[in-house]
């Protein structure tokens, strides 16, 4: 495992990280029923081969953003027990839709201490900023909240997850004395969101840089046959996963890189190519094959969508990232039949245009449109 220095708090963290928001589930569906016994397995497992950066937030496998918290956070902290929350950097997240006062951040965070049984946070983050979010916090004393849970010893650093636009992300790094920042960042995604452009302004203000969504949600797992054709030109041979992740870790002011790692086989590729690729470890050859694939794919999907599910639970049972997930496949893949085999309740069908799924969606996606179009296609 390779380790690199968390900006500013000279930390140092393995540049693999576990996130904890797709693990293992029972079969039946309900994402709040984790397979506690394979997931406690796999985060053991990263952590005896060197992952010290273990991720979860508030409302991670729960039942949609406006609910209460989630499943995830209780879990790692029993998934810790035994001397693992000794050996490792744990990170989680105010949940920052949820906070219309002062008291409310006090509250949140002593609930997550509690839920993760732990008497600090080593990492903690306001969850998913954007403008709206970020006014209602600054007007509460987000700063203030932040330096006293510093001072108490509640939490040791502060930080932000970010999906909103550039001009938004450079407002907040300055805004704040920040420890480091979360942003959502892959080969497909270098002017989306925070960007590279964000990527390298945290940089060099000191802020560790971790990245989420390296993989896109999965979708970089199984592209088309002509992109993995591409990549079979490279001297290495690697997988589509090798490839997206050693992208991101070429660059020098990443630190961190989640990945929602749910089967051993994952976890170990992961963590394997993770004790081999230093920063610019690419060669010329190599991110020129990356930047073709890129434009294969970039002409294939429709939907932007990493199937985080914050735009669920949709009030008229619509399946959103089910929905865009198999019509991205559709395009891709023509014939596929991912979409005709989702339950009729869940097609996009059943979309009523309430536009709920849109206050929530962090990619800000115009869901209702997407959905009518799929709706046409599939008529």
């Amino acid at each position: 495992m390779l380790y690199r220095e968390f900006g500013k708090t000279n930390e140092k963290v393995s540049i693999l990280g576990f996130g904890c928001m797709r693990l293992p589930l029972i079969p039946g569906g309900d994402p709040s029923q984790i397979d506690e016994e394979k997931a406690t397995g796999l985060v053991r497992y990263a952590i005896d081969n060197g992952v010290n950066y273990i991720d979860t937030a508030y409302p991670y496998h729960g039942n949609g953003m406006t609910r209460g918290g989630g499943a995830s956070e209780p879990f790692v902290g029993r998934a810790l027990k035994d001397g693992y929350r000794e050996k490792v950097k744990l990170a989680t997240k105010l949940p920052s839709w949820l906070i219309q006062s002062r008291s409310d951040m006090d509250k949140y965070l002593n609930e997550q201490l509690e839920r993760l049984d732990t008497d600090h946070i080593d990492f903690y983050l306001v969850h998913a900023l954007n403008k709206t979010d970020w006014e209602r916090l600054k007007a509460n004393g987000i700063d203030e909240f932040l330096d006293s849970a510093i001072k108490d010893g509640r939490i040791r650093y502060a930080g932000f997850s970010f999906h909103d636009k550039l001009e938004v992300f450079k407002e907040i790094v300055d805004y704040y004395n920040w420890s480091f920042c979360q942003i959502q960042y892959n080969y497909l995604d270098e002017e989306f969101q925070a960007g590279t452009e964000g990527l390298e302004y945290a940089a060099a203000r000191g802020l560790g840089v971790t990245i989420m969504e390296p993989i896109r949600g999965g979708k970089l797992v199984n592209i088309p046959d002509e992109a993995k054709e591409a990549f079979d030109k490279a001297d290495v041979k690697r997988s589509p996963a090798e490839w997206a992740l050693k992208w991101v870790w070429n660059h020098p002011e990443v630190k961190v890189v989640l990945s929602g790692m749910n089967t051993l086989e994952q976890l170990v590729e992961n963590i394997k190519a993770a004790g081999e690729t230093p920063e610019n470890s690419l060669t010329e050859k190599e991110l020129a094959i990356v930047d073709e694939v890129k434009t294969i794919i970039k002409g294939k999907m429709k939907v932007n969508c990493t199937a985080c599910g914050y735009c669920m639970p949709c009030p008229a049972g619509v399946n959103i990232p089910r929905c865009f997930s198999a019509y991205n496949t559709y395009n891709m893949f023509p014939g596929d039949k991912s979409y005709e085999n989702l339950p009729v309740k869940e097609k996009a069908t059943s979309c009523v245009k309430c536009g709920k799924c849109e206050q929530h969606c962090p990619q800000s996606l115009p869901i209702r449109e997407h959905l009518q179009t799929i709706k046409e296609v599939f008529a």
